[in-house]
């Protein structure tokens, strides 16, 4: 999180997608890794579809919980207006099924990174 001043407040870690799916994988029994796309439905008639419906409606809704929970926080401390903005590989993934991502900037780390760097190269 990113004060108005542009100050870090703070932040939350949580295993992503990819990792999630390799440990479903590696540790349950009969199931694989499969294609991350949105299923027909919620309900899984299928194992693909089950973890599918799991991967991307299970993600938006940890997404959506945390956003509302830090939200709380945040307004409590410091009213005014906060922008969500997904970002790496797999965040258009859950985008469709977020409540709270407003913005999609895929690059965003590796952007943040290139400015660190010419700010410090002379």
């Amino acid at each position: 999180m990113i004060s108005s001043r542009g100050e870090f407040l703070g932040g939350v870690f949580a295993p992503g997608i990819e990792i999630s799916i390799d440990a479903l994988a590696a540790r349950a029994a009969q199931l694989r890794t499969v294609e991350i796309v949105r299923p027909r439905s919620v309900i899984g008639k299928n194992t693909v579809e089950c973890l599918q419906s799991g991967i991307i409606y299970g993600f938006a809704g940890q997404v959506d919980g945390l956003v509302r929970r830090i939200i709380t926080e945040l307004t409590a401390s410091e009213p005014g207006p906060v922008a969500v903005i997904a970002t790496g590989g797999l965040a258009s993934v859950v985008l469709a099924e977020s409540e709270t991502i407003g913005y999609h900037v895929p690059d965003l780390t590796l952007l943040g990174l290139r400015l660190v760097y010419e700010r410090n190269v002379p």
